[in-house]
């Protein structure tokens, strides 16, 4: 039995771009004119027809190259480098000048992101604690 994941895996490859560029299913789904369960049928395929494709990688801004093309490796290197206009090779289409170099940092969006999660934990927290302490006030009543 091998663990080995095959390199050519279309729908991961634009399930992990549609990451990349903080995109929900939804969004994508919606772009494409489809629902969201399409949207996860589609990430979850090996191969899907040229034309779907060509939606998908309009959809993303990207080029169908881009998406056939696109390997974690390539990504770590293209993020590493910051002066590297090239994805695996494949000039991203993003509608932008391509010479422009990254304008964040990816852990600072992944910190932010914790950071909202810890603050949505502490308001949920306190909201169920609320709600303790007014269900004591109602048995006290009794």
């Amino acid at each position: 039995m091998s663990t080995v994941t095959k390199q050519n895996h279309i729908g991961r490859k634009i399930s992990r771009i549609r990451e990349l560029k903080d995109m929900k299913q939804e969004a994508l789904a919606q772009a494409l004119g489809i629902s969201q369960q399409s949207v996860s049928a589609i990430e979850n395929s090996e191969t899907i027809e040229d034309e779907r494709l060509e939606e998908v990688a309009k959809a993303l801004g990207v080029t169908v190259e881009a998406i056939k093309n696109f390997s974690e490796e390539g990504m770590i290197n293209y993020f590493n480098t910051f002066n590297d206009s090239t994805l695996s090779g494949v000039i991203v289409n993003t509608g932008t000048n391509t010479n422009s170099n990254c304008t964040f940092n990816p852990l600072d969006k992944l910190m932010e992101s914790v950071e909202e999660n810890k603050k949505l934990y502490e308001r949920l927290l306190q909201s169920e604690k609320d709600k303790i302490e007014y269900l004591e006030k109602l048995l006290q009543a009794k």
